[in-house]
């Protein structure tokens, strides 16, 4: 029993990379953290969770980022309607996931340029929602929560009403009394902006 609760085949990794980095002025996907791309340090940590497939929603710059990533066991595809928002991400993400896994479970959703996500990060999400049977496992940080966060079959249709600059923020809200909640500090921390470059790799 306890080998079957441990198989992930079916729980998948989706990395939102669609964003422009307008506030950067570079695509921030690309910037060198301890000697890799933020976007190669998501992709590994997700390959490594033992999660079933890891699919990498790219948008704007798709090309560079995609060269960036070449030989990456991650599964790539690009949302030509990135420009409404972070929400045609998801939606994109949850359609692909699906359509290439009829029989996904859950699927955890990670942001391209949160640096300190890790491997155990990822594999603490799942192993919180096997134990549990929350329909939601969220990253908790300072006052707020958010991704990587961990949505279950059920929550998938709500991920697909999103519009324009809404995240999963929004849903995990909604369902707070049905959520767990996992203490992640470091989870808010991203690259917006040069400074917030400077602090990362100061």
């Amino acid at each position: 029993m306890a080998e079957e609760k441990m198989h992930t085949g079916n729980i998948g990794v989706i990395i939102l990379a669609a964003g422009a980095s307008s506030r950067l002025g570079t695509p921030k996907q690309l910037l060198l953290y301890a000697g890799k791309t933020l976007v190669q340090h998501a992709c590994e940590a997700a390959i490594n969770a033992n999660a079933g497939a890891v699919t990498v929603v790219l948008g704007a710059n798709a090309g560079l980022i995609q060269e960036a990533l070449n030989n990456n066991a991650a599964h790539t595809v690009i949302n030509t309607g990135w420009q409404e928002g972070i929400a045609s991400s998801i939606r994109h993400g949850i359609k692909t996931f699906t359509q290439l896994n009829p029989l996904a479970e859950a699927v955890v959703l990670l942001l391209a340029d949160q640096p300190y996500v890790t491997t155990a990060s990822l594999k603490h999400l799942i192993t919180t929602y096997q134990a549990t049977g929350k329909h939601i496992v969220a990253s908790a940080y300072g006052d707020s929560f958010g991704t990587p966060a961990l949505f279950h079959k059920n929550i998938f249709p709500e991920l697909l009403q999103l519009t324009g600059d809404a995240g999963a923020k929004s849903i995990i809200r909604r369902h707070l009394n049905e959520g767990a909640f996992i203490p992640f500090p470091e989870g808010n921390i991203d690259v917006d902006t040069a400074e917030d470059y400077r602090k990362l790799i100061g």
